[in-house]
């Protein structure tokens, strides 16, 4: 579907890559349930294909934009969730707009959406239930105490797919932005999907616009592949951050366009004592081919919830465009953890506000309990062959934590250009490293001995991380006449 946006800007042309999956052996033909007709075959991606297939339509779902679906979504997926041991099945989402409030997925389940639907989430907020907050937050995010639940959500899940043929999840998320920004809302704002203690979770091939707040958010959860995944919101929208993996392991993120409010990608694992106490770090992360346009924020942000520890996060061949800061660390004393073994290389940014950006002193906290003896560590962190153009305010703002400085800091073969001479391009306090191959020359801190080893570049791994050993097949399925 094309979106309104995608006509408003030259720099939406540069369209996501979307990925040829390792596997191309078609398999496993699907059948819908109960039968119809079949006028032609289509195909999805999956780790494994299902053996059930039914259409939402066979639910008394009416694709009219108004009418009510989120009954039709919750019997759909319950229907289909007997098939769990069978083969597991996928519920196709015909064209159509289908306005629906919060609905769970289940296991060995695939959600597909045709080119033409559009799944529109409620603006009857009575539809959407208040959950919990996350345990290692100990509040919402936006206010203290529970959260509305996301549109698309499940828990303790095994193998669940959101795709499509490019179909489009579409949040309204003005009516929340709106509330939001007056302080009408008692909760705080649902994402539009979120999986929590889940494994082996995919989402490809679709398209997001106007979350309420956060777009993908999986949690405690572990092999997950986000990629070929389109999310556009406006550039002021409040916390629409495009892809956040929270305390989660085995993570790969690729071939994805962001327009966000927020940060496009932002890793965290937890808030202050709560993140503590949970202890789940986010690691083995890999970003690929991310395209980003996000004026207010981070390309790829790490934190500032990161009291579960952050590490081993890869990003290569990275893309902003009008974006506040390539590669952002955001911490602060109380938050605890740790953030380190960060590899970034070839960036591209053009009309950027800094290139660098650390933060040691990121005030915000889930409430007056946490620790202040809880000061974060973080430590190797590396950035290689970066190029940056219309940089309009300063090359670097880097701050540590004073009594304990940033470490093991490494830029090799970097160039930001101003916009305007700077007579102090870079801001460097309390950080420590090393550099080689910079422009315009980095503060002090950065130009330590050592610097020669890194003439030839900064560490990056060689090993394979299990998530690219996750494969995805084409799977076949044949679309009744009546869903076409």
């Amino acid at each position: 579907m094309a979106s309104p946006m995608l006509n408003a800007s030259p720099l939406l042309q540069l369209v996501c890559v979307l990925l040829v999956a390792a596997s191309s052996t078609v398999a496993g033909r699907h059948h819908y349930s109960p039968a119809a007709s079949r006028s032609e075959q289509s195909t999805y991606l999956s780790p494994n294909c299902r053996a059930h297939t039914a259409s939402l339509a066979d639910f008394g779902a009416v694709g009219d934009g108004t009418t009510s679906n989120t009954a039709a979504f919750r019997s759909a997926v319950d229907h289909l969730s007997q098939y769990s041991g069978e083969g597991g099945a996928m519920l196709y989402v015909p064209a159509g707009k289908w306005l629906t409030g919060p609905f769970n997925l289940t296991s060995h389940f695939t959600l597909f959406l045709h080119s033409d639907a559009v799944i529109l989430g409620s603006q009857d907020i009575g539809e959407w239930p208040v959950i919990d907050p996350l345990p290692s937050y100990g509040r919402g995010r936006d206010k203290a105490g529970g959260r509305y639940a996301s549109l698309i959500g499940g828990s303790n899940l095994t193998d669940v797919v959101v795709t499509g043929d490019n179909g489009t999840i579409d949040g309204q998320g003005a009516v929340w932005w709106s509330k939001f920004r007056s302080n009408k809302l008692k909760y705080t704002r649902g994402y539009l999907i979120e999986v929590l203690w889940s494994d082996t979770v995919v989402v490809a091939n679709v398209t997001l616009l106007n979350s309420p707040a956060w777009n993908i958010h999986p949690v405690y959860s572990r092999n997950i592949v986000v990629q070929g995944v389109t999310i556009l919101a406006p550039t002021r929208s409040p916390n629409t951050d495009g892809i956040n993996p929270d305390s989660c392991a085995h993570v790969r993120i690729q071939d994805c366009y962001v327009v966000s409010g927020d940060d496009c990608v932002a890793i965290k694992s937890g808030w202050d004592e709560y993140g503590i106490r949970v202890g789940m770090p986010s690691e083995h992360i890999v970003v690929r081919r991310l395209t980003c346009v996000s004026p207010t924020s981070a390309v790829i942000a790490l934190g500032s919830e990161m009291s579960g520890g952050i590490r081993d996060v890869r990003a290569e061949d990275i893309a902003a465009v009008d974006s506040e800061s390539g590669v952002r660390i955001k911490t602060a004393v109380g938050r605890g953890a740790y953030v380190r073994d960060v590899f970034v290389r070839r960036m591209t940014l053009q009309t950027m506000k800094w290139v660098f950006w650390m933060t040691g002193n990121y005030k915000s906290h889930p409430d007056d309990g946490f620790d202040p003896s809880a000061v974060p560590l973080v430590e190797g962190i590396s950035y290689q062959d970066v190029v940056a153009t219309g940089v309009y305010k300063a090359a670097a703002r880097l701050e540590g934590i004073q009594g304990a400085p940033f470490r093991g800091i490494c830029l090799a073969n970097v160039t930001a250009e101003l916009d305007k001479s700077k007579k102090y391009p870079w801001t460097c306090t309390d950080v420590e490293g090393v550099s080689a191959n910079v422009t315009p020359p980095p503060c002090d801190a950065l130009q330590q001995s050592g610097g020669g080893d890194v003439a030839g570049g900064c560490p990056f791994p060689t090993d394979t991380l299990p998530i690219d050993q996750l494969t995805l097949q084409h799977c076949a399925y044949d679309v009744p006449s009546s869903s076409n």
